[in-house]
């Protein structure tokens, strides 16, 4: 009898452990390079009028991530096999478009773990991008990779958060103004919500956790309490990095210094806490790509892991490809402006289309069997289909005039 309640004991603690996992790789895959250089540069746009652009997005990426959760838990499947569900060949589409998105991104992430090992210890960047991917793929060598993943992620998440609350201190912002501002705008900037929700749940972070969740045995409806409550707090880690980082710049702003626009959350925590701030921005950034590196790259090899079983048996070995792949890219070529410009506006567009193929899934009875989907997360679901649609088509439209025009 004591066995058996100690043997329950350590099966929930590991529930417990995998689920928080699940949450801090879902916020940490979101909060790469581009959340700093955005989250800044909107900052300096809108000042105070920022937080409601953060409100705005926070719910809608909560009804995005709730609805897509509950779906591969409920369904015991991954985003693919869904879509193929839906339509025979979908799967197909919507793993393509995540693997090229995630794979152009992550040169990206590669690039911005290389560029913070240069600003905490001086490392050269391309050296820096190298020892990191060699970190990234030491996690996936490892035979526990999942577990190592989730601890990763959680302390590099707790890392940065501590470091960015402490700037934030520092810069003694104007948080009644900020407060004000959240709730009653002078400004409003729906490109801003825009990119920042694509930002925290597009791409291949919609299915981030969800896709973890579910390598790690946690689905079924008895499951759906715990799933909930381990999306909301991914989103919940993304917003206080997000809230954090907007009032250690909203200080840096009221107090009339001026941000370097080649670098402007290097220049913030410079700006704040001087050469030790700088090193403590190169920690952050570091954190940040390292974590969206391990994110895309596992994300997106889960999307093709079912096309073959070669794939589903050797899958760690391929996300080390993938990793490799990526540093390559960097190392040799550099970072390749006009494809990220591209992909970044396309990765907009797999949000609206994911969550258009996990509402279609939710009410189809072969796929979720007896589950009812709530009423109230089907309709916010549609109207964030609707906005984040309109809005990424005129995004990419405009990006591709930038590009060709």
């Amino acid at each position: 009898m004591e066995q058996k309640k100690k043997s329950k004991f350590v099966k929930k603690t590991a529930s417990k452990s995998v689920l928080l996992g699940a949450a801090f790789l879902m916020a940490t895959s979101s909060i790469g390079p581009g959340f700093l250089t955005q989250t800044t540069i909107f900052t300096q746009q809108l000042a105070a009028s920022f937080g409601f652009v953060i409100l705005i997005s926070l719910i809608l990426d909560v009804v995005a991530q709730v609805n897509v959760w509950r779906i591969i838990a409920v369904s015991g499947l991954r985003g693919q096999e869904i879509a193929n569900k839906v339509l025979p060949g979908l799967g197909v589409v919507l793993a393509l478009m995540i693997v090229i998105g995630g794979l152009a991104f992550n040169i990206g992430n590669v690039a911005g773990a290389g560029l913070g090992l240069n600003a905490m210890i001086g490392l050269d960047p391309i050296t820096g991008a190298v020892v990191s991917a060699l970190f990234a793929v030491f996690i996936f060598v490892y035979k526990e990779a999942g577990k190592a993943m989730d601890k990763v992620a959680q302390v590099a998440g707790g890392i940065m958060i501590l470091l960015m609350l402490f700037v934030a201190f520092k810069t003694s912002p104007p948080v009644g103004e900020a407060i004000v501002s959240t709730f009653m705008p002078q400004e409003i900037s729906w490109f801003a919500i825009v990119t920042l929700v694509g930002g925290s749940v597009g791409g291949y972070i919609t299915f981030a956790g969800g896709h973890r969740l579910l390598d790690a045995g946690i689905k079924g409806q008895e499951s759906l309490p715990e799933v909930t409550k381990s999306s909301v707090t991914g989103i919940l880690i993304t917003g206080v990095m997000r809230i954090a980082l907007f009032l250690a710049v909203l200080g840096v702003v009221s107090q009339g210094l001026a941000i370097d626009p080649d670098n402007p959350p290097a220049s913030v925590f410079q700006l704040a806490a001087g050469n030790i701030g700088y090193r403590m921005f190169g920690m952050i950034m570091w954190a940040a790509a390292i974590t969206s590196v391990v994110g895309a790259a596992y994300t997106s090899v889960s999307f093709i892991r079912s096309f073959h079983p070669k794939i589903e048996k050797y899958h760690n070995w391929v996300i080390i490809a993938f990793i490799i792949v990526s540093t390559g890219t960097f190392a040799f070529i550099g970072k390749p402006v006009n494809v990220l410009i591209i992909v970044g506006a396309l990765n907009a567009l797999i949000l609206p289309l994911a969550l258009s193929i996990i509402l279609i899934a939710a009410h189809k009875k072969d796929i979720v069997g007896t589950y009812k989907h709530p009423r109230w997360l089907t309709v916010s679901g549609v109207i964030v289909i609707v906005l984040m649609g309109y809005l990424s088509v005129i995004t990419l439209m405009e990006q591709m005039q930038k590009l060709f025009g």
